[in-house]
C-alpha cells in the first residue's frame, strides 16, 4: 500500500490505519457516508468548515485507498454520489467506538457548534442494548427541525434510517435544542410531556426507547 505524504513510516497496524484515516476530516466524511451515498454538495453542507478543495482532496485520497467509490443514484434522481466500499463500511465499528468514547467529552452544546440530527441517530445506534430489546418490535421516528430519521427494533436487533418510517409506533417532534435536552438531561418523561414532544405513541414507549438506546436516559 502506498504511503501518504505524512506517513508515520511504521510497520504497525495502527500506524498504517492512521496513515489513511488519520488526516483531518477523513473520519467525519466516513461518518456522513455511513448513512448512505451522498452528493458532493450534501457532504460539503454537512461538514461546515471544510473547503471544497480540501473535501475534493480527501475524497480523492479515500478513493485511492479503496474506501470510497463514485456512483449514481437510480432514476429519477440520477445524481452523481460518493459511497463507501465494503472496506470503507468497515470503518463503521471504528467510528462507533470513537462515538462511545467521545460521549463524556460533549458537555453542554456551545452556541456556535454545528449539529445534525442524523449524528444523533448514529450515536444512539452504538448505545443499543440487545438485552433490553428482547421481544420488542417497534419503530421510533424523530422529526428534528428539518431532518427526520427513524430507528427500528426487531428480534434483538436495531437499524437506523434517514427519512420517515412507513408505520412508526412512536413519533417525537422537537427542535434541536429540545432534542438535545431530552437526550442529555434528566427526567426525560416529564420534559417530553411538558413540551408536548410525543405526537404519536406513548411516554412508556419513549421510556422503553431510552432503555434500549442507553444514551437517551
Amino acid at each position: 500500500m502506498s504511503k501518504t505524504p505524512r506517513s508515520y513510516n511504521q510497520f504497525c497496524a495502527l500506524a498504517k490505519a492512521l496513515d489513511i484515516v488519520g488526516e483531518r476530516w477523513t473520519l467525519l466524511i466516513a461518518r456522513e457516508l455511513l448513512s448512505g451515498p451522498k452528493r458532493f454538495k450534501d457532504l460539503h453542507d454537512a461538514l461546515p468548515g471544510i473547503g471544497t478543495n480540501l473535501l475534493s482532496a480527501r475524497l480523492k485520497e479515500m478513493e485511492q485507498h479503496g474506501l470510497v467509490v463514485r456512483g449514481k443514484l437510480p432514476p429519477p434522481a440520477a445524481s452523481a454520489v460518493y459511497e463507501l466500499t465494503d472496506r470503507g463500511r468497515g470503518l463503521g465499528s471504528v467510528v462507533g467506538e470513537l462515538v462511545k468514547w467521545g460521549f463524556s467529552l460533549l458537555g453542554i452544546p456551545e452556541p456556535d457548534e454545528f449539529f445534525r440530527p442524523r449524528w444523533a441517530m448514529q450515536a444512539l445506534l452504538v448505545t443499543f442494548d440487545p438485552d433490553a430489546a428482547k421481544e420488542v418490535s417497534e419503530t421510533y421516528e424523530f422529526r428534528i427541525d428539518d431532518e427526520t430519521f427513524h430507528l427500528r427494533v426487531s428480534d434483538g436487533k436495531a437499524e437506523g434510517l434517514l427519512g420517515p418510517a412507513s408505520r412508526p409506533d412512536l413519533v417525537v417532534v422537537a427542535t434541536r435544542l429540545e432534542f438535545l435536552t431530552l437526550g442529555f438531561g434528566e427526567n426525560q418523561r416529564d420534559y417530553a410531556v411538558e413540551k408536548g414532544l410525543i405526537k404519536q405513541g406513548s411516554v412508556e414507549m419513549l421510556e422503553r426507547f431510552g432503555r434500549i438506546f442507553r444514551h437517551l436516559r
